[in-house]
């Protein structure tokens, strides 16, 4: 018996995502964040004075859309690492899917304890001088 299939408003869903993200990245393709007035500043270091985990992936979504992975690990290596991560996810999950094999799906909980920890390791390290080569 075959698998039930997934109902039409879950597809056009996916499709509507999809659309929304390729207009949003297209944008900052044409929009350079770091033209200056093009983008409100982050408030985070105009009131803290550190770096946040977000602080220039704008820019590193940016320098992306135009294959300049120097400057998008420059702008931010952590926005480079979860991308990478998340499109090899996404390929391995189409690649699979054709086959009818479930993905194997890590335990939730030690992911997102991975992810914190690296975040906030990664958001420690940029705004020590030891770690300057991570400041945007």
């Amino acid at each position: 018996m075959p698998p039930p299939r997934a109902p039409i408003a879950g597809h056009l869903s996916r499709v509507a995502w999809a659309a929304g993200a390729a207009v949003a990245l297209g944008a900052v393709a044409v929009i350079d964040p770091a033209a200056p007035g093009r983008h409100p500043a982050c408030p985070v270091p105009a009131l803290t004075g550190l770096h946040c985990p977000g602080c220039g992936g704008l820019r590193c979504v940016s320098a992306l859309t135009r294959a300049d992975i120097g400057a998008a690990l420059g702008a931010n290596a952590l926005v480079v690492t979860v991308l990478a991560a998340l499109l090899s996810f996404l390929a391995l999950r189409l690649a699979l899917a054709p086959l009818g094999r479930p993905l194997p799906a890590p335990p939730p909980r030690a992911v997102a304890w991975t992810l914190g920890g690296a975040t906030l390791l990664f958001t420690v390290l940029r705004n020590l001088p030891i770690g300057a080569a991570l400041a945007p």
